[in-house]
């Protein structure tokens, strides 16, 4: 994790640092939030701010966001009172470390706002056949194309490529391309000059340069347009990048690795990505199979997933009852680890008793595992009620426009979904560029379009 210090390092913040240190932070430090947005510009990233709370911490966010630099803050100082630590927070910082320091709150704090505790966990021999394939490629120098569904670990094993190979001790960057315009995505990858555009009121290092002697990863390469995959390419075959509104190439030192949710042999056979980079980019590929094809690693996994989300909500870790087990391991998981992820941790907040039922297992909508997906076969009962809604469903659809059917499938299917794009983007079959300008043109039509959620929604179930 890289760590920026912001603020005159005073003997109690030195003693801050050196406890991250401790816990594997990687440090750099300037006295003012101006130097400390310049330092960012420059390309010298970080992961997290740690900020004395006397500088001015909405004026720092609010330059950095300018540059669209978007870096947790956390705000700390020595003899705070109540009213300074508010204040930090009402202008932007995610938390508030009063100093001096104690090693576990810096330790928690570091471990929350990292997020990097996402180990590759399998115990299916389909999932270990591709991690024994991962780990023959990880310390070459060749590009990696990892596919799969959404949600089945893309990105976590994007970084176990990262972890074991040459580059190890090197940044790894991550760029999704399906969450940037297309307008902002060239500069946010090759960085710009001075004056290149409105705004652009000083030199920005993009991504490559970030990356440069580590690895870039490009998740939801599909979505990239087809005029900044020829720039892509160069970069890649070239190994030199052009700011936009530069004159001079600038060399880069970089491994890319690349995800994508989509075929993409079927997208060159559309014209909406290049063979050549295509390529390029899968010298070897890593499918990453669905989980309802490696059963094994559902257990497991929800092993993991209890202990993670029981020590980070402060409850006791329950076994997962034998009956749950089987209900996990037989339900499809269309949304697959994210999806199992999210379960688990609604689980360890519901469950009662000494263990985690099958009741504590529930869908996003609150609503439980359904017993036909763990072995019990659905009786007539449920037969009828499925037909009477389809029925109902049907009669609803009639005199509706082809328009306004569409818009309620994306829309329901955005709520089911709780507000995740890419999700909801899979399920639908389209692109996240399409399911995007159909909510801005429903936005503009005054109608309300569900956010991103998290925590627990209104039902009390946890929305994670």
């Amino acid at each position: 994790m890289r760590l920026l210090v912001v603020g005159r390092l005073s003997g109690q913040l030195a003693t801050a640092v050196k406890m991250a240190m401790a816990h594997g932070a990687k440090v750099s430090h300037v006295e003012r939030g101006d130097q400390a947005t310049e330092q960012l510009r420059r390309g010298q990233g970080a992961d997290l701010l740690m900020v004395d709370y006397r500088v001015d911490i909405a004026a720092l966010i609010a330059a950095n966001e300018a540059e669209r630099i978007h870096v947790p803050v956390v705000a700390c100082g020595v003899d705070a009172d109540a009213a300074d630590a508010a204040n930090a927070i009402r202008a932007g910082a995610k938390e508030f470390i009063p100093l001096p320091p104690e090693a576990d709150l810096i330790a928690a704090v570091l471990s929350a706002v990292a997020d990097d505790e996402r180990p590759l966990i399998s115990a299916d021999p389909s999932m270990k056949a591709v991690i024994q394939l991962a780990d023959q490629v990880a310390r070459s120098e060749a590009s990696i194309l990892i596919t799969g569904e959404s949600g089945v670990g893309k990105e976590v094993m994007a970084r176990y490529l990262h972890a074991g190979s040459k580059r190890s001790e090197r940044p790894f960057i991550s760029v999704n391309c399906a969450a940037i315009p297309d307008n902002l995505l060239e500069s946010e990858l090759f960085g710009h000059e001075k004056g290149a555009f409105t705004g652009a009121m000083a030199r920005r290092i993009g991504k490559f340069e970030e990356a440069d002697g580590g690895t870039l990863l490009l998740d939801e390469i599909s979505e990239m347009d087809v005029r900044l995959q020829a720039k892509l390419l160069r970069a890649l075959q070239e190994r030199v990048i052009d700011r936009v509104g530069g004159t001079k190439p600038v060399p880069v030192n970089i491994r890319i690795i690349a995800t994508s949710n989509r075929d993409l042999a079927k997208s060159v056979a559309e014209g909406t990505f290049r063979e050549d980079l295509l390529y390029r980019l899968n010298v070897v590929n890593l499918r990453l199979p669905a989980l309802r094809e490696r059963p094994g690693d559902i257990a497991v996994l929800a092993d993991h997933f209890v202990k993670k989300y029981a020590a980070a909500n402060g409850v006791p870790v329950r076994p997962i009852s034998a009956e749950a087990k089987r209900a996990l391991i037989s339900h499809r998981w269309n949304g697959n680890v994210r999806e199992l992820e999210n379960a688990m941790h609604r689980a360890v907040l519901l469950a009662v008793g000494p263990e985690i039922d099958v009741e504590a297992i529930r869908l996003p909508d609150g609503q439980p595992l359904a017993m036909g997906s763990h072995g019990a076969a659905p009786d007539a009962g449920v037969a009828g009620r499925a037909a009477h809604v389809a029925d109902t469903v049907t009669r609803a659809h009639v005199g509706q426009t082809v328009a306004q059917m569409e818009k309620t499938l994306i829309l329901d299917t955005l709520s089911h979904c709780l507000g995740n794009r890419t999700h909801a983007a899979n399920i639908l079959g389209i692109s996240i560029r399409t399911l995007r300008n159909k909510l801005n043109e429903y936005a503009d039509e005054g109608t309300s379009i569900p956010a991103p959620q998290s925590g627990v929604a209104a039902s009390g179930y946890a929305a994670a």
